[in-house]
């Protein structure tokens, strides 16, 4: 049974020994590195501190890129899917999941009649901006053999003429990646995205013209935009080569 005060005094006692342990660390390192030693140092430190149980901290640990941000909901968008066809022989969305699975194939008709892109299933969001922080999110399983398909983009629907259209594409390559743009020489995102969960995260600083990819939490890419314009999120399946199926869950909209 504790008497009042001593939960504290554990608590206090735990905190100091984290500390000694941190110094006699960092004294460790500091002699063996004068005397020419090599260091092997372990990036967890085990301490006593909660509830006086042993536990273990690791000091490299980061902050997920969303800490800062704030989340908008809900996400407002619309379907855009091969315009003869109706919508759930492209699109189906599992409420229980939270998940939307998105499909097409290269002998698709475009969204609109008369319309000259490429084949496409995707989420157009109707969240347009010119300023701010803008962070797209979700965790993503790509079928195997989809090939030649945007993922996600920064559509720039209103900009200078002349200007490219996207400030960004992540394209799912045959060779089971995703890179930027179409290019076997992309920029690599993720490699091995076939069959299986990861989540991805695109961060734009429209102030700065900065944009950062994430793949499970860690930085990949960073690069500028091009330039000012309005624009917005699109995910889905845009472009194919034959046929291309990838599911979007628990996708999240955060602004600064």
């Amino acid at each position: 049974m504790l008497v009042k005060g001593q939960s504290r005094f554990t608590a206090k006692k735990g905190i100091s020994t984290l500390i000694m342990l941190s110094l006699v660390s960092c004294l460790f390192q500091f002699e063996s590195q004068a005397n020419g030693a090599p260091v092997t140092t372990s990036n967890k430190i085990e301490s006593s501190v909660v509830n006086g149980k042993a536990g273990t901290i690791d000091i490299n640990k980061q902050d997920p890129p969303t800490v800062g941000w704030n989340q908008v909901e809900p996400i407002k968008y619309h379907i855009q899917k091969p315009w003869n066809l109706a919508l759930d022989q492209r699109y189906k969305y599992d409420a229980k999941s939270n998940t939307h699975t998105m499909w097409v194939k290269s002998t698709d008709e475009p969204f609109q009649k008369g319309n000259t892109t490429e084949p496409r299933t995707e989420m157009r969001w109707h969240h347009e901006y010119a300023t701010g922080e803008h962070m797209w999110e979700a965790d993503v399983n790509i079928a195997s053999g989809s090939a030649g398909s945007s993922v996600v983009q920064i559509l720039r629907v209103d900009r200078p003429a002349g200007t490219h259209a996207s400030d960004i594409m992540l394209v799912v390559h045959e060779d089971n990646t995703v890179k930027r743009y179409r290019s076997p020489n992309g920029a690599l995102i993720k490699s091995n995205v076939y069959d299986k969960w990861w989540n991805l995260k695109v961060a734009h600083n429209a102030n700065t013209g900065v944009i950062k990819v994430y793949a499970d939490d860690k930085l990949v890419l960073t690069e500028k935009d091009r330039g000012p314009a309005t624009r917005h999120f699109k995910n889905g399946v845009y472009g194919v080569k034959g046929t291309s199926q990838i599911k979007f869950r628990d996708i999240k909209y955060w602004v600064k």
